[in-house]
C-alpha cells in the first residue's frame, strides 16, 4: 500500500487528519515514524506557500510521499492577522495569545468576524503533486468556550453551530471545519490516484 507521510507534530491535528482520511488507500506515518529532522523555518507568505515549503522538506528527508499543511486564524478587523503567523502569535499558552487578541479587537465593533483557513500540499516524486484548500466562516466569541478541539477553537464562534468549534463534538467539527474540507478534497484525490474501494464522500462517519 502507498504511504503518506503526514508532517505534523501537532497531536490534535494528526488526529482529524486520521480520520478525514479514513478509507483512503494509503498507510498514515508520522515524523515519528521516519527518524528525527528538525523542523523548517516557515518563512512563507502565504499558507501555500509554507504547506508547499514544508511537504518539500519533508519529502527530502524521508522520501516518502507528504503532505504537509499550514493553517491559521484570519481575523477581519485585524487585517486578516493572525493568518500565517497563527501559531507564532504573541503568548506563551493560547489563554495568553486569547487575552493579546482580545485586547487587539477591543476598539473595534463587533461582530469580530473571521475565517480559518487551511492549505494543503502533497509532494509525491519530488514535485508537488496535489493541492487543496479549505476555510470556515465565523466570528470571534465575545469570551473563550469550550473544552473540546485544541489552538484557536475555543474563542472561534460558528454561527451555524451557535457556539465555538470547541464546544461541538469531534464529528461536527470535523464536518464543518477548514482542515476537514481540505483533507475530504485529498482523501477524494488518494482515491482517484491509487484506487480503492471507499466512496468519494465528503467526510466518514466519526464513531
Amino acid at each position: 500500500m502507498q504511504q503518506l507521510l503526514v508532517a505534523t507534530t501537532n497531536p490534535g491535528k494528526i488526529r482529524e487528519i486520521r480520520i478525514a482520511l479514513t478509507g483512503a488507500p494509503v498507510e498514515l506515518l508520522t515524523l515519528s515514524d521516519v527518524g528525527t529532522m528538525d523542523e523548517p523555518e516557515e518563512t512563507g507568505a502565504t499558507f501555500i506557500d509554507n504547506a508547499r515549503l514544508k511537504a518539500e522538506y519533508y519529502f527530502a528527508g524521508s522520501g516518502v510521499m507528504t503532505v504537509a499543511e499550514d493553517s491559521g486564524l484570519v481575523i477581519d478587523a485585524l487585517g486578516g492577522r493572525p493568518g500565517v503567523h497563527s501559531a507564532r502569535y504573541p503568548g506563551d499558552s493560547y489563554e495568553e495569545k486569547f487575552a493579546n487578541l482580545y485586547r487587539e479587537l477591543a476598539p473595534h465593533p463587533r461582530p469580530w468576524t473571521a475565517r480559518f483557513t487551511c492549505v494543503l500540499a502533497v509532494v509525491q516524486d519530488g514535485r508537488v503533486a496535489f493541492t487543496a484548500e479549505g476555510s470556515v466562516e465565523g466570528e470571534i466569541a465575545t469570551t473563550p468556550s469550550g473544552g473540546n478541539g485544541f489552538g484557536y477553537d475555543p474563542i472561534f464562534y460558528h454561527p451555524p453551530y451557535g457556539r465555538t468549534l470547541a464546544d461541538v463534538s469531534d464529528a461536527q467539527k470535523l464536518a464543518a471545519s477548514h482542515r476537514g474540507k481540505a483533507f475530504a478534497q485529498l482523501r477524494n484525490w488518494l482515491i482517484e490516484e491509487f484506487g480503492g474501494s471507499a466512496s468519494r464522500e465528503a467526510l466518514p462517519p466519526i464513531q
